[in-house]
């Protein structure tokens, strides 16, 4: 447990890409005091939690009820750009009734097969 700790903190997000550069000096103050890496700790464990079902977003919203939509959604892009987190076409439908994209931790994705075979068609 402890090595894949340290493997995650190895791939943290620095606090200039949680900002723009030409965003208000507020907005760079707020990026160098927010913790984005223990905030990806956790979206990335409740995701890692649904295992080969994956999670759509309302389900780690839930879990994660106390947060605000922005700080947990916002997870998902770095998570993806480092590689800890896979989607693919699949989707299921959300409280709102629209699709979300289904979201796995590395460990847990596996290739669509239904997908796989119509590529090879």
């Amino acid at each position: 447990m402890l090595h894949k700790i340290e493997a995650l903190k190895e791939q943290m997000t620095p606090a200039y890409k949680l900002v723009r550069k030409d965003d208000p000096v507020t907005s760079h103050e707020a990026a160098e005091a927010v913790d984005a890496n223990r905030m990806e700790r956790k979206v990335y464990e409740v995701i890692k939690r649904y295992g080969a079902e994956g999670a759509i977003s309302d389900q780690v919203l839930f879990v994660l009820e106390y947060y605000g939509y922005s700080t947990v959604t916002a997870r998902y892009k770095q998570l993806k750009e480092k590689g800890l987190v896979k989607t693919d076409h699949r989707k299921r439908k959300g409280k709102s009734g629209r699709n979300q994209l289904v979201m796995w931790a590395k460990e847990h994705y596996k290739e669509d097969d239904d997908a796989l075979s119509e590529m090879q068609c």
